[in-house]
């Protein structure tokens, strides 16, 4: 028998494990993809002999979340999982963005590849997740003594942002469609399964389909061509760090 595991992504807190808060408050049903993450939210508990005080829990000045957990992350003990058995690995996706899917599923395949080649891996792969959407890290009920509750925000986080897909390499350059602003000058990063990865580029020139320069690249989704010595493959992503 194959074994699966869940290994990463939002971790459901909710009425009996069901994700029903979703549906009871808005309608969306959890089960059917469209969770609106109700958990994530703050609330206040009270004990309905109390006269609505308050029941502190885990609260400071901003408030409780209970019911907000970090993610969870098991990307530093994938050769534990796979000498316990594991055959398949899950990756928490839903309503996810592609910028999220590409960044963690790129990930954990080259941490399981390097594991399964023996190869020696020094790399950072907690920062490299952290260029996507997170809500900090946990490594859930798989080991025990571990702060799960994200007491900080309820509000994800990331480094980098989206903002550009590779569509093909033209006589022109890359051919890219715009995902967020970005301007001449400023430096981007390659997410690719090939040996792009991680790669940068400075962006010295911009031109659109009419061959005209752009200088800031601000109108959604529009296709523009970049110059760069980097032989780009269509679905690279390049994304931005926060400045």
């Amino acid at each position: 028998i194959e074994i699966e595991c869940f290994v990463h992504g939002a971790m459901c807190i909710s009425y009996s494990g069901r994700c029903l808060l979703s549906n009871y408050i808005n309608g969306r049903d959890s089960n059917q993809g469209a969770c609106v993450q109700a958990c994530r939210w703050e609330y206040l508990i009270t004990e309905k002999s109390r006269n609505g005080q308050k029941y502190e829990i885990q609260e400071d000045e901003k408030g409780t979340y209970i019911l907000n957990s970090k993610d969870l992350c098991m990307i530093e003990h994938v050769r534990e999982l796979i000498d316990a058995g594991v055959n398949s690995f899950k990756i928490e996706g839903r309503m996810k963005s592609p910028y999220y899917v590409a960044t963690v599923t790129n990930a954990y395949r080259r941490k399981i590849d390097a594991v399964l080649n023996g190869e020696k891996d020094d790399f950072n792969y907690l920062e490299e997740l952290e260029k996507t959407s997170n809500r900090k890290f946990t490594t859930g009920f798989y080991y025990p003594g571990e702060n799960k509750e994200n007491i900080d925000s309820s509000m994800p986080s990331q480094t980098h942002d989206f903002i550009a897909v590779v569509l093909e390499q033209t006589e022109n350059g890359a051919l890219i469609e715009m995902r967020n602003r970005f301007r001449v000058g400023e430096e981007l990063e390659v997410l690719s399964p090939s040996d792009n990865f991680n790669k940068t580029i400075k962006v010295a020139t911009l031109t659109n389909q009419k061959g005209e320069e752009v200088v800031d690249a601000k109108n959604v989704q529009e296709k523009l061509y970049i110059k760069t010595n980097i032989k780009l493959l269509p679905g690279d992503i390049l994304r931005k760090k926060h400045s």
